[in-house]
């Protein structure tokens, strides 16, 4: 790859709103691709572009491509990330104990993830949370990418 690709848009690339999309990278282009579910199903059905919308049209190629071709790699998914772990380690960095307390018993049992967030929300520190998420997800990202001897920027 001749250019470095832009982190911010790899870290964006990994945190999707939809545990079953994936994004891909063009080692040749630096291009970023995401395949929603939607997508997959169009590639495996063997769908027939005339027959789609012209964006969709425009788009399945590169998917297709993204999928079936050895030039992209697939980035970290929701699977890959652990992100409950993330919302642990940043409790047990928390330093107030009873926040901390709080927090990781908030993480235990049904609905962590609902938990977590409305903990964080009523003990004032979501903003604290959202830092220290985007800067685990970029550490992720730059990592993947230096395992991958992708240049970024």
């Amino acid at each position: 790859m001749a250019f470095p690709v832009p982190l911010r848009e790899v870290v964006d690339a990994i945190d999707l709103p939809d545990n079953d999309w994936r994004s891909y990278l063009n080692v040749d282009t630096g291009e970023l691709v995401t395949v929603t579910d939607e997508d997959l199903r169009l590639v495996e059905e063997g769908a027939d572009p005339d027959e789609l919308p012209g964006w969709q049209a425009e788009h399945l190629p590169t998917v297709r491509e993204a999928l079936e071709s050895d030039r992209f790699l697939v980035l970290p998914g929701s699977f890959d990330i652990h992100e409950w772990s993330i919302m642990e380690d940043f409790a047990y960095g928390l330093s107030d104990e009873e926040s901390r307390a709080e927090v990781l018993d908030a993480l235990r049992g049904r609905g962590a993830f609902r938990n977590f967030r409305s903990t964080i929300g009523r003990l004032g520190i979501a903003r604290d949370w959202y830092r220290y998420r985007e800067s685990a997800f970029e550490g992720i990202a730059k990592e993947w990418l230096e395992a991958h001897n992708v240049p970024y920027r």
